[in-house]
C-alpha cells in the first residue's frame, strides 16, 4: 500500500527542502502531458506523463518554495474546513451565494427563494449528503457543458469531451486527447470563477503548457482572470464538501 500522498503503484521518496524533510510520491499517467506536483491534504505526489525522463527529486527542489507553500496552505485548510453536519437549516454556497437546505415533498432537486430543496423520497432512500452532492453534479454538468461550447467557439478549438469528477487536487484539467474534466466543487464558487476555470483548461488546446502564449490566451478571452484566480486560491475553503475533499 502507498504511503501518504500516494496512489498504488507509486514509489515514495523522501527530499529535503530548505532544511525541512518532505515526503513524497511518484506516479505515472497516460493523461498527463507535462510533469506536475500535486499537493494535497495527504501529502506531496509527483505525476510524471508516460516515458518522461524527468527527475522527480530535481522536480522538487526546482520547486521547493512552492511545494513548502501548499503543504503549509493544506495544514491551514484542514483547521479551516468546514464542519458540515448535513442537515436541514443548514447552509450550503450555491454559484456563489449561500442558501439553506431543506428536504420538501417534490420530485426533484431545485433551488427555490432561498432554498436548496431536496426529494423527501431520496433523500429517505439515502441521505441528505449523497443527495445534495448529486444534485451539484448534475448542476456542474449542465453548466460546465454550456460554458465550454460557448468558450471552445470563442477560442475556436475543438475538443473530444467533458467530464465532471470527484477530484481532491484539481479543478480542472484538459489531457492529451483533448478530454476535459472539471471539478464538481466548482458550481458552489461564483459563476465567473468556474468559468475561469473553463477558459484555462480550453486554453491548453491552443498551447499545451503554461506559457506567455498560454496566458495571453487566457487574458484574451478573460481579461480579469487573475481576480478569479487569486479567489480560487484564497477562498477554496469555502468549496469543501467534507474534510475527505481535502
Amino acid at each position: 500500500m502507498p504511503e501518504q500522498g500516494g496512489q498504488a503503484g507509486d514509489s515514495t521518496y523522501e527530499v529535503e527542502l530548505f532544511g525541512e524533510t518532505v515526503e513524497y510520491a511518484v506516479g505515472v499517467s497516460s493523461d498527463a502531458t507535462e510533469p506536475r506536483i500535486d499537493v494535497d491534504i495527504n501529502g506531496v505526489r509527483v505525476v510524471l506523463p508516460v516515458d518522461s525522463d524527468k527527475d522527480a527529486e530535481r522536480l522538487m527542489q526546482e520547486n521547493a518554495n512552492w511545494v513548502l507553500r501548499k503543504k503549509e496552505k493544506y495544514e491551514e485548510y484542514e483547521k479551516e474546513a468546514p464542519d458540515r453536519v448535513f442537515e436541514e437549516g443548514e447552509e450550503f454556497p450555491y454559484k456563489g451565494d449561500s442558501y439553506e437546505l431543506d428536504v420538501a415533498d417534490i420530485v426533484a432537486s431545485q433551488v427555490d427563494g432561498n432554498y436548496i430543496r431536496l426529494p423527501r423520497s431520496q433523500v429517505d432512500n439515502s441521505d441528505i449528503q449523497e443527495v445534495l452532492q448529486e444534485f451539484y453534479r448534475d448542476r456542474a454538468r449542465e453548466f460546465f457543458e454550456v460554458k465550454v461550447e460557448e468558450y471552445s467557439d470563442e477560442l475556436d478549438v475543438e475538443y473530444e469531451s467533458v467530464s465532471i469528477r470527484n477530484q481532491r487536487t484539481r479543478w480542472g484539467s484538459c489531457s492529451a486527447k483533448k478530454n476535459l474534466s472539471f471539478n464538481w466543487r466548482l458550481i458552489m464558487a461564483p459563476p465567473e470563477v468556474a468559468e475561469y476555470v473553463v477558459v484555462h483548461e480550453l486554453a491548453h488546446l491552443v498551447e499545451k503548457n503554461h506559457t506567455k502564449k498560454f496566458w495571453l490566451t487566457v487574458k484574451d478571452l478573460m481579461p480579469d482572470y487573475k481576480d478569479h484566480a487569486n479567489w480560487l486560491d484564497e477562498n477554496s475553503t469555502q468549496l469543501i464538501f467534507t474534510v475527505e475533499d481535502l
